[in-house]
């Protein structure tokens, strides 16, 4: 850029090693020091860091003559703006609103998505949306994956966000969830499988991850389809891509899902046609559909849910199933 633009452009910090056997995040924080470990670890895990080319993780040893290569980000605006776009409110007050989020729609503002998110249209219908969140993620309590769809719960003050926040950490919040998921499962089950960041792909969530947080996933068998079946989904906790990995790692994939092969196991079981829409709606066949849990300023049970979405209603009727049996 120019002088006097007042951008900063990216930066590459490249690095011989001298040591033996040193691990890289050790060997980054001392050659680095302007770099906070946490944001050396956040630069690792997107791939950022590379050594004689390839992306490593941060307990990599390192060995004598090895190149390492550090881009950092030239820095993106930190608050996000306010963008008039349509929500699809489900329950309002002055404290906290329920809005279905569309498959397809980013939660909040991140490195490549710095407008047209939830938040940007958050803040242009809330004038004083909850700051706790944080400039980026004002409001947000929770969150949903980009491609799944359904409730979402957004903070309208401080007290209301800190009351939801211990809520949902305290296990008080009902989320149910719809899913439709490669081949058959019969009855009912749950799975209490440790998840944690993978331990080769930064992408993805892992079972695999020794370090991994308790994740809980209750499910239930609603309607057998062709090669799928409609589950109805509980999770005790909210780890991230819980389902999709719960149910993947099961043997039985989320339909549609890109990370964990609903995708590409979708071939030679559903007609082309179905996986052809399915990769044009950019949709997983997992929906948020129910949220329950007691108001923070009224003390009041509320039930909030979600119509399912005319993609997943299309899906699970073109696969011979109905939602007929289907009830709260």
């Amino acid at each position: 850029m120019g002088e006097g633009t007042g951008l900063i452009e990216e930066k590459i910090l490249e690095f011989l090693c001298d040591t033996m056997g040193e691990r890289l995040d050790t060997f980054l924080s001392q050659r680095a020091p302007e770099l906070s470990r946490s944001r050396l670890k956040k630069l690792i895990e997107d791939g950022l860091v590379t050594v004689n080319g390839d992306s490593a993780r941060p307990s990599k040893k390192l060995q004598p003559g090895a190149k390492i290569r550090v881009k950092i980000p030239s820095p993106e605006p930190a608050e996000a703006a306010a963008e008039e776009m349509a929500l699809d409110i489900l329950y309002e007050d002055e404290h906290l609103l329920a809005v279905a989020k569309p498959a397809g729609l980013v939660v909040h503002p991140a490195p490549g998505n710095r407008s047209g998110t939830l938040v940007n249209a958050l803040l242009y219908h809330v004038k004083d949306l909850s700051g706790i969140g944080g400039v980026s993620r004002p409001g947000i309590v929770h969150r949903l994956d980009k491609d799944t769809s359904g409730v979402i719960l957004v903070a309208k003050d401080d007290a209301t966000h800190q009351k939801l926040q211990k809520s949902f950490k305290n296990r008080e919040v009902r989320k149910v969830y719809l899913a439709v998921v490669l081949g058959k499962m019969e009855g009912s089950g749950t799975i209490d499988s440790p998840i944690g960041r993978h331990p080769t792909e930064r992408k993805k969530m892992s079972g695999a991850n020794q370090r991994g947080k308790r994740a809980v996933t209750h499910w239930r068998s609603i309607v057998s389809l062709n090669g799928a079946t409609l589950l109805k989904v509980e999770i005790e906790t909210g780890r991230t891509h819980q389902i999709r990995v719960h149910m993947a790692e099961a043997g039985h994939p989320v339909v549609g899902d890109p990370l964990y092969g609903g995708a590409a196991r979708a071939r030679g079981i559903m007609d082309k046609v179905i996986r052809q829409r399915l990769l044009r709606e950019h949709a997983q066949a997992l929906h948020a559909w129910q949220v329950s849990f007691t108001h923070p300023a009224t003390g009041k049970l509320l039930d909030i849910t979600a119509p399912i979405p005319p993609r997943l209603r299309s899906l699970i009727e073109d696969l011979g199933g109905s939602l007929r049996d289907l009830s709260p």
